[in-house]
């Protein structure tokens, strides 16, 4: 006795299996930069999107940790290497309204039409602080553009958000190629006085990262910090 399975079944299961495959692939593909567990699943998925647009692993760089003077660590989400110059990310996931301005120092974020609302610091003061801290580790930074990029994922809506200072990108997920284009078409180039230098650098503070001793001491110092009221320095 024969069996005649359906079209549609074949049709349902050679989507599944391609579908399966694309993420075994895009999984393998997040791995030449960062680790599975590194990091939050957006910040993964902006790694996978550099990595679509055409940048190589090796200028991708994921969930830094860079010591400071003062001993004390900061950590970064994702910095991308380019010609242009070096970008770094900050990447938030919220849903609801987001409220803020480019200097105040707490944004607020408002659920079920404004029956809930919750704080949270102002990414962009966060991100210039890791993009000051970034500046100070290497004499060549002093000369080379640097970029901040905030990224939002989520089901989130910009409301009343202005005042965003012109070095800082302030955009949802799907609009990041848009600003990286803009920055590496620019038709200027970074004065680098060694890349290798800056490569092995950002490298470092990507295995940092994955040193469970400095992240334990990175995460007491925030708390500790948040007790006092001071989260700029996260």
């Amino acid at each position: 006795m024969h069996f005649i399975v359906p079209v549609f079944v074949v049709s349902t299961l050679t989507v599944i299996a391609f579908l399966l495959y694309r993420q075994r692939q895009d999984v393998k593909a997040i791995q030449t930069v960062t680790e599975r567990h590194r990091g939050t699943s957006s910040e993964r998925e902006l790694v996978l999107q550099l990595l679509k647009l055409g940048f190589r692993n090796t200028a991708i760089f994921h969930d830094l940790y860079i010591r400071n003077r003062n001993g004390t660590y900061t950590q970064i989400d994702l910095v991308l290497a380019t010609d242009a110059g070096i970008l770094v990310f900050e990447v938030k996931e919220y849903s609801g309204w987001i409220f803020g301005t480019g200097t105040q120092r707490n944004w607020t974020q408002v659920m079920g039409y404004g029956r809930y609302k919750y704080r949270f610091y102002n990414p962009v003061l966060q991100n210039r602080k890791h993009v000051s801290d970034l500046q100070q580790q290497l004499p060549q930074f002093r000369d080379i553009p640097f970029y901040s990029i905030v990224v939002f994922y989520g089901n989130c809506q910009f409301r009343k958000v202005h005042d965003i200072p012109s070095d800082t990108f302030l955009v949802k997920w799907h609009e990041v190629a848009n600003v990286i284009n803009g920055i590496v078409t620019s038709g200027k180039s970074a004065p680098y006085k060694d890349k290798w230098e800056v490569a092995r650098f950002l490298a470092a503070a990507a295995r940092n990262g994955a040193d469970h001793q400095i992240v334990e001491e990175h995460v007491m110092n925030v708390r500790k910090w948040k007790r006092k009221g001071r989260t700029s320095v996260v």
